[in-house]
């Protein structure tokens, strides 16, 4: 009888203590979906490579009850993790965040299915919160604005929250941000947060080059503060890309396009964002640098060359179509 008692008793210590879970490097993750069972539950895991042993893992959730208290959501677990360790973490629910880092310079639809990719809602249900008139005011904006706050960090969420609260929790980050950016430094020429974003995402997509973003920022805003058209190209561009759904070279007459975000043919900034801005580029806006010029073009290695004069900017400008119309010929 002792021996049976003994054996019992060990057996049960290793169905509950005992390692069951395969070997391997790092973590392995798990996403159990609202409403999963038992059963449902086990295939996750052993779908993800977490369990060794099925059956002991079944038999300890039934024996404990545990099986009917686990809880919905991300988790992940390391090599070497017990049928007790498993339970008590799902039972408790608790959750592993997971790391998202949304691309700059995007459209919604692109940071739209980043976010559905690992977050348990849809991108059309992130699409619709951007939507929501009284989500966005309720973060002190509009539907026009609100995605230009998403934005381009890594954030930590949990696998269920839904989309209206990650775009809150983004929005407050940006609004983090934008205090300390402000603090010392206020907007220039009095733009509100919406102003700043709609400019920061005009720069966002004029330089990848770190160094000239404050520069580029400085042209635009030298431009509004006189009262000039901004002369945006990248304007044009997001009207191309609402109109024809992908960006290509512009031509001349796409500067006559009737289009309200068009720069060309409509004072002062666009009626809202035309992307989301980097840290950097709404930095550029807020800081920008004090020069006198209201001119630039590309040189073709992803810098640009700022001038004060038309007839200066004229001259760049035919340098540059002369480099381009060489490499178009290069590659004939």
């Amino acid at each position: 009888m002792a021996c049976l008692i003994l054996l019992a008793a060990g057996t049960g210590y290793w169905i509950v203590f005992s390692p069951n879970t395969p070997s391997y490097e790092g973590e392995l993750r798990v996403k159990l979906p609202p409403g999963s069972q038992l059963e449902t539950v086990a295939d996750s895991l052993e779908s993800a490579g977490v369990l060794a042993t099925r059956k002991s893992f079944t038999w300890m959730a039934k024996l404990t009850g545990w099986g009917d208290q686990i809880k919905a959501g991300h988790y992940t677990f390391k090599a070497g993790v017990s049928n007790y360790d498993l339970l008590d973490v799902l039972r408790r629910g608790l959750q592993t965040p997971i790391h998202l880092t949304l691309p700059p310079g995007s459209r919604p639809e692109v940071v739209s299915a980043v976010l559905a990719r690992e977050m348990y809602f849809t991108a059309d249900d992130f699409a619709r919160a951007l939507c929501d008139t009284a989500l966005a005011r309720e973060l002190g904006t509009d539907t026009t604005h609100l995605f230009g706050y998403m934005m381009p960090e890594t954030y930590f969420f949990y696998w269920l929250n839904d989309a209206p609260t990650v775009v809150r929790k983004i929005k407050e980050s940006f609004d983090t941000f934008y205090k300390k950016e402000t603090k010392d430094h206020p907007a220039p020429l009095g733009l509100t947060p919406d102003e700043v974003i709609s400019m920061a995402g005009i720069v966002e997509w004029e330089s990848y080059h770190l160094p000239e973003k404050p520069t580029v920022a400085g042209v635009y805003l030298n431009r509004l503060r006189d009262g000039w058209a901004l002369q945006a190209d990248p304007t044009i561009q997001y009207a191309i890309l609402q109109s024809e759904g992908k960006k290509r070279r512009l031509f001349f007459r796409d500067y006559e396009l009737k289009h309200s975000y068009n720069t060309y043919l409509y004072r002062g900034l666009p009626p809202g964002p035309i992307n989301n801005p980097s840290p950097s580029s709404i930095r550029a806006v807020l800081q920008p640098e004090a020069h006198q010029y209201y001119y630039f073009v590309a040189r073709g290695d992803g810098t640009h060359l700022f001038s004060r004069t038309l007839s200066e900017h004229r001259r760049n400008a035919q340098a540059y179509y002369a480099l381009m119309r060489e490499k178009r010929k290069a590659q004939e």
